[in-house]
Formats: C-alpha cells, structure tokens, sequence
C-alpha cells in the first residue's frame, strides 16, 4: 500500500489512480493550499469590505495564469534541458514550476482585475499575502513528495540530529545518497511568516493599506535568499543563484517602497480601515 510509504519508505508520487488518470500528491497539495488560502481570505475580505464574490472571480483567472507563468519561468531558466525535451514542457504534474513566476503572473492579474472591479489592489493583496506565504510553505510538500528543491548531499545521521521524522529522512534519501530538505525550511519559513502576519496585521495604526503584502515580500524573500543558496537544483547567474538576485531585490524594493508610501503619501489609509476610497490608492 502507498499509505506505508509515508512511514518506511519512498513515497510514490502518485496519490491515486483513475483508470489511465493518475492524481499526483504534487496537484492534491498545492490544490488544497490553495482552498484553504481561499477561505482565509475570504473571511478577512468580509471584515475589511470586499465581497467574497471577488475572491472566487479572482481565483478563476489568476490561478490559470499564475500556474502557466511559473512553468514558463521554470523552462525558461532550464532552457538548456528543455531544449532538448520539448515534450516535457507541459509536464507540469512531474513538478517544475517557479513560486517567482507565479506570482508575477498573479500580481499583473491582480492589477488588472482590481481596476475593473474598483478595488483598491494594495488592500486586496493585503488581504491575501498571509495565506499566499501559507500556501507556499504547505505547497513545498508537493516538492518534498517529488523529491526536488533538495538542498546539498549530506548524512542520515545530520538529518537524525535534526529530529526530523524517519518518513522525511526516507524521502531525502535519492538515488542512495541523503539531501539536505530544504523544502522543509522553506515550509517552516513561511508557515512562520504567515503566524506573525497573521497576528500583527489586526493591531491598530500598525499597518498602512499595502504595508501587509510589502512586509510578506520582505519576510518571503530574505528567508529565500538564504534557503535556496543551499538548494542545487536552481540556475546560476554569477556569483548568486537567480532567485537570490531576485530575492535581494525584492527585499530591498519592499522596504523601500515602504518607507517611500510613508513619506510622500501619508494619508493612505490603514489596513483596518477597508474598502474605501478605492479610487484613491497609491
């Protein structure tokens, strides 16, 4: 049974199948992170104004959008392999994708859709980014499962000084030789960030609108920048892995367009305050 693998073995990435239909672990994970980031979402988005209406709308474009942005991304920068295997472009149920390209894809979406429903989108990412960074460190399992994202070989007697569970360090073991399981990292990383936005994004005169999703680009990419300079799957560009650069950068732009918004727009409203004014957002 595959159940058993979860406790003496590798696990099959393959949850079920459905005659010629085979349901991967990697689809039903990241399928119910996102279910769960929906619902938070939408109860904090009736707190703060915005209909759920919005959510599901939402979630029916960028979803498609943000999913074929983070492959595109992934291919593009494993061009080489790529190249050579077109066939396997669309293999996105083996694993592959991007978090980088995926929320790109979902940010411009994101835009477009809160101006032509007359939302502000600083609010709406606000309401979303805590459980966006929750679905990425639940969705890191699906890497776990597919035994990618690994970090650096290292022993089973590292891992078991970690205290990590037999069924963990089973997985890391690939090909005979164990990893580093970097996608746990992540995941703690990120289910950390989601705690502490969770907690603080509900005291008063803490948050201005924009400064929650600003402070989960800021907290997402400083742990990334780190966690994926022990990853050996990624691109290098220079000295620094791709997603470093990117990590660094968006570290920066995140407390800099903080502190910016601070000084040059200090009316913006607060995050407690809701939906309004949506045409006034800066």
């Amino acid at each position: 049974m595959k159940e058993l693998g979860l406790f003496f073995g590798e696990i099959d990435p393959i949850a079920l199948k459905l005659g010629p239909i085979a349901v991967h672990w990697y689809g039903v994970i990241i399928g119910m992170a996102v279910l769960l980031a929906l619902y938070l979402s939408i109860r904090e988005g009736e707190r703060r104004g915005i209909h759920e209406d919005n959510f599901y709308d939402f979630l029916i474009v960028a979803l498609p959008v943000a999913i074929i942005c983070a492959r595109i991304y992934y291919v593009v920068f494993e061009w080489n392999y790529y190249a050579s295997n077109p066939a396997e472009i669309i293999r996105i149920w083996d694993g592959g994708i991007a978090i980088y390209g995926g929320l790109i894809g979902a940010v411009l979406t994101l835009i477009i859709f809160c101006r032509v429903k007359k939302l502000s989108p600083w609010l709406f990412m606000d309401v979303m980014a805590p459980t966006v960074i929750m679905a990425q460190g639940i969705g890191r399992w699906g890497n776990f499962v597919n035994q990618e994202a690994h970090g650096v070989q290292t022993t089973r007697a590292f891992l078991e000084r970690l205290c990590l569970p037999d069924f963990i360090i089973n997985q890391m073991k690939i090909d005979g030789i164990y990893y580093q399981p970097t996608f746990l990292y992540e995941s703690i990383w990120d289910i950390l960030g989601f705690g502490i936005l969770m907690w603080f994004r509900h005291k008063n005169h803490l948050f201005k609108r924009g400064e929650v999703v600003l402070s989960y680009v800021i907290w997402y990419s400083f742990g990334r920048f780190f966690i994926e300079g022990m990853r050996t799957d990624s691109l290098m560009l220079g000295p620094l892995r791709v997603s470093q650069w990117l990590s660094v950068f968006l570290f920066f732009f995140g407390i800099g367009l903080i502190l910016y918004r601070r000084y040059w727009h200090p009316n913006n409203p607060w995050y407690l305050e809701g939906n309004v004014d949506y045409e006034n957002f800066t």
